[in-house]
């Protein structure tokens, strides 16, 4: 049976602060621990004011120190904003603290605009064309420290934390397989080559210190409510957000739902944000578990990284709830367990 993770933006909704975002998230990661999810990852995002999961090695310690068996990590750390050292440092001292639970996902995009890649880089401009060097270098800041290495990562050298490849193209699929690492693609918001993108890591995939088969994992948006009818209204928040997207604006804090969106955006516009938002499962019980079904037998994914944005976090908790229980039912139809 596919495993079942989360993915977590920290959102900040429209009347709500950061503070809110953060005690939202940690109530969530306790719930994923007890309805029994994977992983709860966090994702590295700048100059958005939805987004509360910018310093995200720190809300990584925050959540994990909350939980206790829930693997935590990130999905992802945008290498190019970071020197390698640096985060081969956080995420060992993350590795101590939390041993045998942290997960270290990596994207080469910068996660936000260019005035901020700026802000965030300073004099460094090689940004996204190092990837693949920086990369092997972070590797190498886990491999136990050798008496000819002269620069350490202190604590990290010899944990060997766990590093995923994350992206939504097929370099990022070609570069995971190379190294023999997982690969999960960013379907949520960028599914066209997704199918393209699992299907040429698995063809190219070197077995490696890492892993000696393939791992894939797919991300998919979830609305799902008690019915039909109230998950379409959930999801509008969603909806409102891509809308800005399309429209060239950064999305700002989370909205709360409406009831139609027919009044906010154009039936082109309906269609571009349709189309980045099809790798989706709105829905109840039933239309969830139909589709979590259909979205595995489709991409035949290892595991599945959900993502639900609801303005009332209560709905939130409602929907991966409910998500989880399509999952164990899954998972109990084929004799394997969730």
């Amino acid at each position: 049976m596919t495993a079942l993770s989360i993915l977590d933006l920290a959102p900040i909704r429209q009347g709500g602060d950061a503070a809110d975002a953060f005690r939202h998230t940690r109530e969530l990661a306790r719930h994923a621990e007890a309805w029994g999810y994977r992983r709860f990852w966090l994702a590295e995002h700048h100059n958005m004011t939805g987004i509360g999961s910018s310093a995200t090695a720190v809300l990584i310690g925050h959540v994990a120190e909350a939980t206790r068996t829930i693997r935590v990590g990130a999905g992802g750390v945008m290498l190019p904003n970071h020197a390698p050292l640096v985060v081969a440092e956080q995420f060992g001292t993350l590795a101590t603290l939390h041993p045998d639970r942290i997960d270290l996902g990596l994207g080469r995009a910068p996660g936000t605009d260019r005035r901020t890649v700026r802000a965030l880089r300073r004099e460094r401009t090689e940004g996204a064309e190092r990837f693949p060097q920086d990369l092997e270098e972070l590797l190498d800041y886990f491999r136990p420290a050798g008496a000819d290495r002269p620069v350490q990562a202190v604590p990290g050298a010899g944990l060997g934390v766990p590093v995923w490849v994350l992206g939504s193209s097929l370099n990022s699929a070609e570069l995971a397989a190379q190294l023999g690492l997982p690969y999960a693609f960013a379907s949520h918001f960028a599914p066209y080559q997704l199918l393209e993108a699992l299907s040429l890591y698995r063809h190219r995939f070197q077995p490696s210190e890492y892993l000696d088969r393939p791992y894939t994992m797919a991300g998919l948006n979830v609305a799902a409510a008690d019915s039909d009818a109230e998950a379409r209204r959930q999801f509008t928040a969603v909806q409102q957000q891509f809308v800005s997207m399309v429209r060239g604006r950064t999305p700002g804090p989370l909205p709360p739902p409406v009831e139609h969106m027919d009044a906010h955006w154009s039936p082109e516009e309906r269609e571009r944000v349709s189309q980045m938002l099809w790798a989706s499962v709105v829905g109840g019980p039933e239309s969830v578990r139909a589709g979590l079904a259909r979205f595995a037998e489709r991409t035949g994914a290892d595991e599945i990284m959900a993502t639900t944005q609801m303005y009332e976090p209560s709905a939130t908790l409602r929907s991966f709830e409910l998500l989880a229980e399509a999952h164990a039912s899954l998972g109990a139809e084929s004799g394997t367990g969730a």
